[in-house]
């Protein structure tokens, strides 16, 4: 857990300094943006190999492996003198967080029987919700008092700890054996997956009719079939897909990818909102999330307990409900909305959140046997971080497409072309000119301009909440699903 904290942390912790490194290493925009999608793609790349990796290694060298790697990665990171050795340290950061996921996921459903497994994975996700949640916050602070190579030296001696303690305590709680290493399936899921994301995550930044959006996401669909066919017809797949035969865990990872979906419409359009329109800083951005992932941290565990004793299905159904209503109370926002208001509104979201993340998972996660439970987690994990990407990219085309849309209705209505509407220009920009002492002309540009500059911080909002109304939409869909949900009735015992 200590691990996969200081993963996660550290993955939150970056985004708040994007603008800073940008500058103190003098890189552009497009290019900085592979600090995050270099890091996607590697934590992409490992998940999958983890059921292998556990097979062959144990949990207990994996672990010390993970960690020194994320170790290594953020020394890299913090003396990096140029965007390259920066770039490289993120990179090996991700390989070891992306397999500390899969294998807390791993260990937790092996050493906890069913019955207790709701609590366990409770205490889990505090781990998964409340770190992604209390960076932005911890991170606006830090960037605002000190480098942002702070945020790489702050994890290196939790991180150090982490090691000390595995090498002293940790065991291995799965069989080691010689598995067979799937080349092929390696190779298929590494370009499919690494092509799917990286459309998903440029479709973001360029658009979905970009040659190369489209280009990546053809090739990505192309050697991800072939990865399916290669993991149902080899003797020793590296990711079993019959954990797909199950339905309860069928079902619940389609609940969990929609969730992710939906959940990242707040965490990506709120921070938008509050500094580009409302003019908040990156810190006031996070302190509006903090409360939020307080109550979700405290109510995790709790979730976690009420399902041992009633299941998935009643947490979830009241969870979604929550969640659509105040997704939905997020299309609403204008230049007047308060900030109190909005953190009422993000509280209760993730305290819907709170009923659905990990007790969904879990859920699903009990009606596979222990020889599938490996590779249950890194289809989980897998289908989560694609889900993930795909709701950032389709959530910010969105947002875009619909402020486009309401920006060309305001140049239609407010043209000077309309007579009226001239006038009342040309009474703007004599009182403007008037005021600052500029000449009428000179008035006239700083009235259109003004109006222009109100027309397209409207058009901003009206995208944003268009943008969650699809989120909306979108969590709609899970809550019906997760009415299908049943009570998985499997045995702790191999099958």
């Amino acid at each position: 857990m200590l691990g996969a904290f200081v993963a996660i942390l550290n993955q939150t912790l970056l985004n708040v300094a994007i603008p800073h490194i940008m500058n103190d290493l003098n890189v552009s925009t497009s290019t900085v943006q592979w600090l995050s999608t270099g890091y996607m793609l590697t934590n992409g790349v490992f998940i999958p190999i983890t059921p292998f990796l556990i097979n062959k290694l144990g949990t207990r060298k994996l672990l010390i492996a993970a960690i020194s790697a994320f170790t290594i990665g953020s020394i890299v990171c913090a003396t990096s003198v140029g965007f390259s050795m920066l770039l490289i340290g993120r990179i090996i950061q991700a390989a070891g967080a992306g397999l500390l996921m899969p294998l807390l996921m791993t260990v937790f459903l092996i050493i906890f029987p069913p019955e207790k497994r709701g609590t366990a994975m409770g205490i889990m996700g505090v781990v998964m919700i409340f770190a992604p949640a209390i960076g932005p916050t911890l991170s606006g602070w830090l960037i605002g008092h000190y480098s942002w190579r702070v945020l790489f030296e702050l994890v290196i001696p939790i991180g150090i700890l982490d090691l000390i303690i595995a090498l002293a305590w940790m065991k291995d709680v799965t069989k080691v054996s010689n598995p067979v290493f799937d080349t092929i399936g390696f190779i298929t899921c590494t370009v499919g997956l690494g092509s799917l994301l990286y459309g998903f995550s440029e479709a973001g930044n360029n658009g979905w009719d970009s040659s190369v959006v489209v280009l990546s996401l053809i090739i990505g669909v192309i050697f991800l079939c072939l990865f399916v066919w290669r993991e149902l017809t080899t003797e020793a797949p590296m990711v079993d897909l019959r954990v797909f035969k199950y339905s309860i865990f069928t079902l619940t990872t389609l609940i969990s990818m929609i969730v992710n979906m939906a959940m990242f419409a707040a965490m990506l359009l709120l921070p938008i909102y509050l500094q580009n329109i409302r003019g908040f800083t990156a810190l006031d951005s996070g302190l509006l999330m903090l409360p939020g992932a307080i109550i979700m941290g405290i109510m995790s565990p709790i979730a976690g307990k009420l399902f041992d004793r009633f299941g998935a299905r009643p947490l979830a159904i009241i969870g979604l409900i929550i969640t659509v209503l105040t997704t939905w109370g997020f299309t609403q926002l204008t230049m007047q909305t308060s900030y109190s208001h909005l953190m009422m509104l993000y509280i209760f979201r993730m305290f819907g959140m709170s009923f659905i993340m990990m007790t969904v998972m879990t859920e699903g996660m009990n009606q596979l046997p222990l020889s599938l439970t490996s590779h249950g987690t890194a289809v989980s994990n897998t289908t989560r971080t694609v889900a993930g990407s795909i709701g950032t990219a389709f959530l910010i085309t969105v947002m875009t497409n619909r402020t486009a849309f309401h920006l060309d209705n305001y140049n239609n209505i407010i043209s000077s072309a309309n007579p009226y509407i001239a006038e009342k220009f040309a009474q703007l920009g004599q009182g403007l000119a008037g005021l600052t002492g500029l000449p009428t002309g000179a008035g006239q540009t700083l009235a259109i301009s003004t109006i222009y500059g109100k027309a397209a911080q409207a058009s901003t909002i009206s995208g944003i909440n268009d943008a969650f109304i699809v989120a909306t939409i979108i969590a709609s869909v899970a809550l019906v699903l997760s009415l299908f949900i049943r009570r998985a009735t499997t045995s702790s015992k191999d099958s």
